[in-house]
């Protein structure tokens, strides 16, 4: 499909949005925390796919390729914005509350305050640190993805995770000794 598209056949490319929008999308959702941001984020990147499928060197794959545009895409916008969304925004977007009614009212408040926590905490990272666990931890890519999609090395994936999951152990653990002595 990529060599019909590079002939200028535009319906490969179509397949091709088909093939792996859905995916990027979730992606991308989960980098931007915002549906509406995320599909834009995609619109962008497979314009950009598209403007330069020629210098798709064909050395990963094709999806991993348009991720680390998406994901660039993502960074630059959110640099440009600086705007924070509340978590009550995400929580509503992204249909956090919605629960059958057998489940557990407690166990679900309980499991909705963690993951808050963890957003909230993955917040307060650096933007290096929050990037990368949201590929490895989120997304769960592969070491090699991942070193691929931000182009570093393998080596420094493992010490920016580990970094990164240190600071947010730390963030965490301030976050429940705040809620444990409210006041402060």
């Amino acid at each position: 499909m990529i060599d019909a598209a590079l002939t200028g056949d535009r319906t490969a490319f179509t397949q091709l949005v088909t093939d792996h929008q859905d995916r990027l999308f979730a992606s991308m959702l989960q980098v931007t925390g915002s549906p509406d941001e995320a599909e834009e984020v995609v619109q962008e990147a497979f314009i950009r796919a598209f403007l330069k499928l020629d210098t798709f060197q064909r050395q990963s794959q094709f999806f991993t390729w348009l991720y680390r545009i998406a994901f660039n895409t993502a960074l630059t916008r959110k640099r440009r914005k600086r705007a924070r969304i509340s978590l009550d925004y995400c929580r509503e977007e992204n249909g956090l509350e919605i629960a059958g009614e057998d489940d557990d009212v407690d166990e679900r408040l309980l499991q909705q305050e963690r993951v808050e926590m963890v957003r909230a905490a993955l917040d307060t990272l650096t933007e290096e640190h929050r990037c990368i666990l949201v590929l490895r931890e989120m997304e769960d890519h592969s070491y090699e993805v991942i070193a691929e999609i931000l182009v570093i090395s393998i080596g420094t994936v493992r010490s920016r995770l580990n970094r990164a999951r240190k600071q947010l152990k730390l963030a965490i653990e301030e976050m429940a000794k705040k809620e444990e002595t409210p006041g402060q």
